[in-house]
């Protein structure tokens, strides 16, 4: 059965994107201890931003502020519509809506009902994808399902960087389909995440794509982009 495309936005102009790396988080069962994890482990001046889409009860409030809060000192934000990331920032979806990205803004809708598979995640990835292009990092936690590998072939398709949690998810549905989907550049565990966000934050190709901002932009390296690719399941960081 042919898998479905992903459907982008139309590209946003080099003065729109955020100038440094965002990091969209998908997770569904097990993805709150995942992204717990990974937060207790990673760096306070990564100069990322970071944007969690977790699968939530639509009619229950959610705790994830405050839950998330106590595993970093990042400022974390339950998202509001119309909010604009900041660089060394968590910001966790509210029940019950979709969320994208536009021009580097946060945008929320009502959540659509007639759905009955969730898809949050990949609306969230594509729409980074479409928005910020090389400077979308795409990691996949735990969770039931395959929602997210859409996403993540999206962001690599727009010269992204894409993770999958490895074997310690508690539930392996969702990064499973995205590494065998061959769009995940990196297959590890969350405090491993953790530390690779951080080398990569001082990798020139992430550390200069703020600089990358016109049509004569160089893409991503052919080294490194073929090193990911080799080791796409080993852990191996990029050079």
């Amino acid at each position: 059965m042919a898998k479905k495309r992903s459907t982008l936005a139309s590209p946003a102009p080099a003065e729109a994107r955020a100038g440094f790396p965002i990091v969209g988080v998908g997770a569904s069962a097990g993805g709150l201890e995942a992204f717990t994890e990974l937060l207790m482990h990673l760096s306070l001046d990564t100069g990322m931003g970071f944007v969690l889409v977790q699968h939530l009860d639509p009619v229950h409030e959610s705790a994830l502020k405050q839950l998330l809060a106590r595993a970093t000192t990042m400022p974390v934000h339950e998202v509001t519509n119309d909010l604009r990331i900041e660089p060394n920032n968590v910001y966790v979806i509210p029940p019950n809506t979709s969320l994208r990205i536009e021009a580097g803004v946060l945008k929320l809708q009502p959540r659509d009902k007639a759905r009955t598979t969730a898809r949050s995640i990949d609306v969230f990835f594509e729409s980074l994808a479409a928005d910020q292009h090389e400077g979308a990092i795409g990691i996949v936690l735990s969770g039931t399902a395959s929602d997210g590998t859409i996403g993540l072939e999206a962001i690599k398709a727009e010269g992204g960087i894409t993770f999958a949690q490895d074997d310690s998810a508690g539930y392996d549905s969702m990064p499973r389909s995205a590494v065998a989907a061959g769009c995940v550049d990196f297959v590890l565990a969350p405090q491993a995440i953790a530390e690779e966000l951080a080398r990569l934050a001082t990798h020139p190709y992430v550390a200069g794509s703020a600089s990358r901002t016109d049509a004569t932009s160089p893409t991503r390296p052919e080294a490194d982009h073929a090193h990911a690719i080799t080791h796409q399941t080993d852990g191996t960081a990029l050079p």
